[in-house]
């Protein structure tokens, strides 16, 4: 009986219990008793024989958990620190070459003497490349005997906004050059942001037009000296733009760091201790950074450089979407709105605030004066 019993009547709801999700669960005492109910009346018999071997499985269920919380649990290693730079993690992996060469750019200053640096690096055994066009202005070019690998003559590009990048350059004579353009630049940025804020990518000689391709720059290994001069200045160029935004970018984090108690002193309503000079040198470190980035660089449009070259215009386009700097600058100018309206709202609370006190001066004044006319008058009656 037992055996026509369970052929009978519990193999259909564990069957129904099993594949109504299409997942392989055991069901639970509710559902099968909810299910008999349902379908058919109850076998007392065969459901306490059921509910005993649920019991059974449900025991050794909870001693496999039991145990497998006994064991010791592994660390997982500490993740990496995060950069500043634009992210390129989800970029495919490329197979290691041999033959990659590394182009290195970084911001050191708001500008450079490039007459003077010229001068002086050239006394230092480098020598100054004169092949660029006249209308590529505000630029030296300086080539290295000893480059980092064969294949291609190390070249330094120096921008007078302050950036400098350097193509297939050994890390020694890379910092002899960093330790002799220290004395040539105009406001320096701190050391350790300036090595924070670089941007590095990979490039090599091939065959074919010289590209970007997944964030490797392409050489093309037939042309000439002069032109290979070329292409690396569009390259450089871009780059360039990318690190010294990303140095004005820190710049405006840290200054949304200096006012970021503001909101918060307004939401809980507490006095904000700012004092009006504060609030106006505020407003023209905002005007002045602004300013650098849509009037005093090439953030928004094309060089003029560029017009008559559409290859190297390409290139530079190229680099300048890879490292996102359209909505870099996009996003700053937000952020800069932002804090300009709550610089206004500080301006416009402290003038609030200064014309109420002369206002009440004013009227201190007019009862005192309202004081002394009535005593005069007092006087004159008695």
């Amino acid at each position: 009986m037992n055996q026509k019993i369970s052929n009978t009547n519990v193999l259909p709801p564990f069957n129904t219990a099993c594949c109504q999700d299409g997942k392989a669960h055991l069901p639970t005492r509710n559902s099968v008793s909810t299910h008999r109910k349902v379908t058919h009346k109850p076998n007392l018999l065969g459901s306490k024989w059921f509910i005993k071997i649920l019991k059974r499985h449900s025991s050794s269920v909870s001693t496999e958990t039991v145990s497998k919380q006994d064991f010791p649990q592994i660390k997982r290693p500490p993740k990496a620190s995060r950069t500043r730079q634009p992210s390129r993690t989800n970029l495919p992996v490329l197979p290691v070459n041999e033959d990659l060469m590394q182009c290195t750019a970084f911001a050191t200053a708001d500008e450079y003497h490039l007459g003077n640096l010229s001068q002086d690096l050239t006394s230092h055994g480098y020598v100054e490349v004169t092949s660029l066009p006249r209308d590529a202005a505000n630029i030296l070019v300086m080539g290295v005997e000893n480059s980092a690998k064969e294949g291609d003559p190390g070249t330094i590009f120096f921008f007078r906004e302050g950036a400098a990048v350097f193509w297939n350059v050994k890390d020694q004579t890379m910092k002899h050059v960093m330790q002799v353009l220290e004395k040539h630049e105009i406001q320096p940025y701190e050391i350790a942001l300036v090595h924070w804020e670089n941007e590095e990518l990979n490039y090599t000689k091939t065959e074919g037009q010289s590209k970007l391709h997944r964030g490797e720059i392409r050489l093309n290994s037939e042309l000439d000296l002069d032109d290979v001069i070329l292409e690396k200045f569009a390259f450089s160029n871009a780059l360039c733009l990318s690190v010294k935004l990303a140095i004005w970018e820190a710049s405006l984090d840290k200054f949304v760091e200096s006012i970021q108690s503001i909101p918060e002193a307004l939401k809980a309503g507490k006095k904000v201790k700012l004092s009006h000079e504060e609030v106006m040198q505020k407003m023209g470190e905002l005007f002045a950074l602004r300013h650098r980035i849509n009037l005093s660089s090439d953030f928004l449009i094309t060089p003029d450089f560029y017009w008559d070259r559409e290859n190297l215009e390409e290139l530079y386009d190229k680099t300048c979407r890879f490292l996102s700097i359209t909505r870099r600058v996009k996003v700053m100018n937000e952020k800069l709105q932002h804090c300009m309206e709550l610089t206004d709202l500080m301006r416009n609370h402290l003038t609030e605030k200064r014309a109420l006190r002369l206002e009440w001066m004013i009227v201190i004044l007019i009862t005192i004066e309202v004081l002394f006319e009535l005593g005069r008058v007092f006087f004159l009656i008695k």
